[in-house]
């Protein structure tokens, strides 16, 4: 498996090919809807991006964890992580490449 990544400048530039806006503008598209993505997801609302997916924020509780190397026991502090769940859609579509 081959490992890629793609830039924003990729996405920026996917945009100007199939929307046939200008450079600029496209960047501004993209920023834009990565902006409102980030905004909504700090208020803690869940965005749905339809045969996509949905981004969500969950709270995790403290609890404690170990060590590796010295088996002391350490808390770990509340804190929230971003959840990303797939659409059937697009789980169809990766398991199709198999």
């Amino acid at each position: 498996m081959s490992e890629k990544t793609i830039t924003r400048a990729q996405l920026t530039e996917a945009v100007y090919q199939e929307v046939g806006l200008s450079r600029n503008e496209s960047a501004d598209l993209l920023e834009s809807v990565l902006d409102m993505i980030a905004d909504t997801l700090t208020k803690e609302e869940t965005v749905k991006i339809s045969s996509f997916g949905s981004f969500s924020v969950r709270k995790k509780g403290q609890r404690i964890g170990r060590n590796p190397k010295t088996g002391e026991e350490v808390p770990i502090l509340p804190r929230k992580v971003l959840v990303f769940r797939p659409s059937q859609v697009l789980k169809a579509r990766i398991n199709e490449n198999n």
